[in-house]
């Protein structure tokens, strides 16, 4: 089995990319919104170590916002919780996915939590600032707050895209993005 990382910047558009290459996509963020929807044993760590944000089950994705935002331990607590369970989610994909010739990997943490092996294919992402921006403005919860804080646990751009063994230049448009992935596709199969 091939496994591809996608790595890249907030906003780059890693997960539309991992989307074109046409095999099974391990997509660590729809994952982490299935755990605050669907997870009792998420909620009640969560409301244990953050009681005076998190209320409710399901869990609101605003009260994650205003934990993050209110200190950065928080986050820390947040991830301690949620990426245990992002791993045995992981873990499970990786097993139903055995026998696939490729498996894509879209965990926006991937390097920062040694989550990739020494030989999966990592594809970096490559998006102009002002790009990014217009599209992460038009997320329904956009918060520039919240994604400078994220940014700020994660490794620099520069040097994800030095790790990288392949770059997908993103200029939003269909083209662009299936010209590369075809382009790394016929050098690893």
């Amino acid at each position: 089995m091939i496994r591809i990382g996608i790595l890249g910047d907030i906003g780059s558009g890693k997960s539309y990319v991992a989307n074109n290459f046409g095999y099974p996509v391990f997509n660590a963020d729809r994952e982490v919104s299935k755990l605050y929807k669907q997870d009792k044993k998420v909620f009640k760590k969560l409301k244990q170590k953050l009681p005076k944000y998190i209320s409710s089950f399901p869990i609101d994705k605003n009260e994650i916002t205003k934990a993050i935002l209110s200190n950065k331990i928080n986050l820390k607590k947040i991830i301690t919780i949620v990426h245990l369970e992002i791993r045995k989610a992981l873990n499970l994909f990786l097993k139903k996915n055995r026998n696939k010739k490729i498996i894509i990997l879209d965990i926006p943490l991937l390097l920062e939590n040694k989550i990739n092996n020494q030989k999966d294919i990592l594809v970096f992402v490559d998006s102009k600032k002002k790009d990014i921006e217009k599209r992460l403005k038009k997320r329904p919860n956009f918060n520039r707050k919240v994604v400078n804080k994220f940014k700020k646990i994660q490794l620099s751009t520069s040097y994800k895209k030095r790790k990288s063994n392949f770059i997908i230049k993103n200029n939003f448009t269909k083209k662009s993005v299936n010209i590369g992935v075809e382009k790394i596709l016929s050098k690893i199969l």
